[in-house]
């Protein structure tokens, strides 16, 4: 016999034993006197469920139970380790994403900065060129005085140089 069936015969032997031993057990009221009342209603309940089930219908049926109860643990040890996969899964695929997200924020930092600092650099070769440029205004003054020199003294020599 295998060690289950083993023990759940003797299971099955002293629950029947402890049965036998309270039918033999006359119940007392509180006078000490017997209460076949009590007893009777036993008696009935006993007889009707002791039905023509023998000891290896019950094992088998114990057995039946044990092995549905086992399945249904594997079923339950196959979920929670498919959930547990499932927000491992979530859990890594969120990390990613935060990291994914992370890096573009510091991609464009690093441009903005750089953007702000060669913005910057132009401003500055701007306010430089204009401080420049306001030195060029008397310039520009100087040689439109020049030009219309230039222009009268070459209207005079065309003047002198044509003999009418």
């Amino acid at each position: 016999m295998e060690p289950k069936e083993e023990a759940t015969s003797e299971t099955l032997d002293h629950n029947h034993q402890i049965s036998q031993e309270h039918n033999e057990d006359p119940h007392h009221d509180l006078d000490g006197n017997i209460d076949t009342s009590t007893r009777e209603t036993e008696d009935t309940f006993f007889s009707s469920t002791s039905s023509p089930i023998s000891q290896k219908e019950i094992v088998r049926a114990v057995e039946v139970v044990e092995r549905d109860s086992l399945a249904i643990a594997d079923s339950f040890s196959s979920l929670f380790a498919s959930l547990r996969i499932a927000l491992s899964e979530v859990s890594s695929r969120s990390v990613d994403h935060v990291q994914c997200f992370s890096d573009a924020a510091g991609r464009l930092q690093e441009s903005a900065l750089d953007t702000a600092t060669k913005g910057n650099l132009y401003i500055n070769s701007c306010l430089r060129l204009n401080e420049e440029m306001r030195g060029i205004d008397t310039l520009a003054m100087q040689l439109k005085v020049l030009r219309r020199n230039v222009d009268a003294l070459d209207t005079a020599v065309n003047t002198l140089v044509r003999f009418p």
